[in-house]
């Protein structure tokens, strides 16, 4: 199995985690896509996020493919963090073949992940195009990095046989929805 990993908070889910992932399932060629809803993100304050229970369910409905799974492996395996997670996924998983899906303001700041240099020797890794500045993310500290084993869009279809690391960036992705502005969009309403 060829699968992408999809990490968040999913608050909320959205259409355009739902696009980032189809785009991935079908430019790298996977045969599904799992968001990891995550009981909340070490950087972000997580003292007004939904339970993870509403999230998943939320997710489910948005996700809407048969090609998304959703679940929340860290609240079953007791992590808090990305590397953790996948390192018990991999362990878990030995016949499967990962690759990390981000959208593209995520890499900007990946370089405050833990371990994050360590995320990217465990698999491939896809970055996904989002609306605004494409330069701040193609331009941060893990992108420098790691620039030396970035595969030309081009190749996309080869990501996943490529030992890690190894990572590409996609365009493609147009929506400008993110969790972000859907949950200031909420607030103002109220």
């Amino acid at each position: 199995m060829r699968i992408g990993l999809l990490g968040g908070s999913f608050n909320p889910a959205h259409d355009a985690h739902r696009a980032l992932s189809l785009l991935a399932w079908k430019r790298l060629g996977l045969d599904r896509v799992w968001w990891l809803v995550s009981p909340g993100n070490p950087l972000k304050e997580n003292s007004v996020l939904p339970p993870v229970e509403d999230r998943i369910k939320q997710a489910r409905e948005v996700s809407a493919s048969p090609y998304i799974d959703v679940a929340a492996p860290e609240v079953a395996y007791r992590t808090r963090y990305t590397f953790d997670t996948l390192k018990r996924l991999l362990a878990s998983s030995p016949d499967a073949r990962f690759v990390w899906l981000m959208g593209a303001d995520n890499l900007a700041q990946f370089h405050r992940w833990k371990r994050w240099q360590e995320i990217a020797k465990m698999m491939p890794i896809a970055v996904i195009e989002r609306p605004g500045d494409e330069d701040a993310p193609l331009s941060s500290k893990a992108a420098h990095a790691l620039a030396r084993y970035r595969m030309d869009e081009s190749d996309a279809a080869l990501l996943m046989s490529m030992r890690p690391p190894a990572w590409i960036y996609l365009h493609g992705l147009k929506s400008p929805l993110s969790s972000t502005s859907l949950r200031m969009k909420g607030q103002r309403q109220a």
